[in-house]
């Protein structure tokens, strides 16, 4: 999905969210990264094959 040089990480790399935003949706809470994952504000995800990742906001103390 990526034709930037160098390419951005795949949904799979550790560092996925580095990849460039092509699409973002701030009103709603979200934004589509060129390695087709969604993040959102609250920093859960939604991978390309449809697995979540929870969010990963600090705990309250």
């Amino acid at each position: 999905m990526c034709s930037h040089q160098p390419p951005c990480p795949s949904a799979d790399s550790a560092d996925h969210d580095a990849a460039r935003t092509v699409a973002s949706h701030p009103e709603q809470g979200w934004s589509l990264l060129c390695n087709g994952l969604v993040v959102f504000d609250d920093t859960g995800e939604l991978l390309p094959d449809g697995r979540t990742v929870e969010p990963r906001r600090p705990a309250l103390v």
